[in-house]
């Protein structure tokens, strides 16, 4: 199967391989991609910091993937991923924690002031 990297990136959709909730969108390139298959654990590529992350290297957070799918049109990836603590770096357990208008949903699992203190975050 051949993904297609328009631009060099594709979005990669993350969801909870047990209750199926969408944890988070991020973007990879082929070698993010290629890291994630050969480790286990998701890697993503930041468009601000131009450059591969790990999930959860600052954190301690990590994403364990345990399927990795394409859709049809293969411009697109979905992890179904087993989530160490948080996906999101608010603290909260997926990046959507709030309805359109703003009103939160869920609470914080974390800290991130605690959590990213001292690592630039």
């Amino acid at each position: 199967m051949t993904i297609n990297f328009d631009g060099g990136l594709v979005p990669v959709i993350v969801q909870d391989a047990t209750t199926r909730e969408v944890l988070m969108l991020a973007y990879a390139n082929d070698a993010a991609l290629e890291r994630t298959r050969e480790t286990g654990y998701a890697h993503y590529y930041s468009r601000s910091r131009q450059k591969i992350w790990k999930k959860g290297e600052e954190s301690g957070h990590v994403q364990r993937v345990v399927r990795i799918l394409t859709d049809c049109d293969e411009d697109t990836i979905l992890y179904q991923v087993e989530q160490q603590g948080a996906a999101c770096h608010t603290g909260h357990m997926s990046c959507f924690y709030r309805t359109i208008d703003g009103e939160e949903i869920s609470g914080r699992v974390f800290d991130p002031e605690k959590v990213y203190a001292n690592k630039g975050e």
